[in-house]
């Protein structure tokens, strides 16, 4: 098998929570480049299907990554995505605590690639987010 960081075997899950303020979905729309009014404009948020601002799905998709990247990757490898599919299920409201959660659900046993069961919840437990991901992980340069 592999060798495989003991943060990556099936069942294993690790999770990060973010208080979603205006400043962070102004701050991801500067370096994102994704300056749709949807995200920015009180006013403009206020006359569209969802009533007010609302975050960009893809900072939920960065979220996922500092899960795998951070938390369960830690000191003891690299994470390199190999894919990443989601569903957006629901919108990210300005003032949302948002959790992303990734659980290994499949391990290779002749390559280090892992699968993984992705979710973004907010505060009241509802999912705004699921899919599942793919990555390649790499030993740590400094440990590998």
């Amino acid at each position: 098998m592999s060798n495989i960081p003991s943060n990556f075997v099936v069942g294993s899950t690790a999770s990060v929570s973010r208080l979603i303020t205006g400043e962070t979905v102004r701050e991801f729309a500067e370096l994102s480049g994704d300056t749709q009014p949807l995200h920015l404009d009180d006013d403009y948020a206020s006359k569209t299907r969802f009533g007010q601002r609302i975050a960009h799905g893809a900072l939920m998709v960065g979220m996922i990554s500092a899960v795998l990247g951070v938390k369960m990757a830690g000191q003891e490898a690299t994470i390199i995505f190999l894919g990443l599919s989601v569903n957006f299920i629901a919108p990210v409201h300005i003032g949302d605590e948002v959790t992303a959660r990734c659980e290994v659900t499949n391990v290779r046993e002749d390559k280090p690639i892992v699968k993984l069961a992705v979710t973004c919840a907010n505060q009241t437990g509802d999912e705004v987010m699921t899919g599942d991901a793919a990555v390649y992980i790499d030993p740590h340069p400094i440990n590998g």
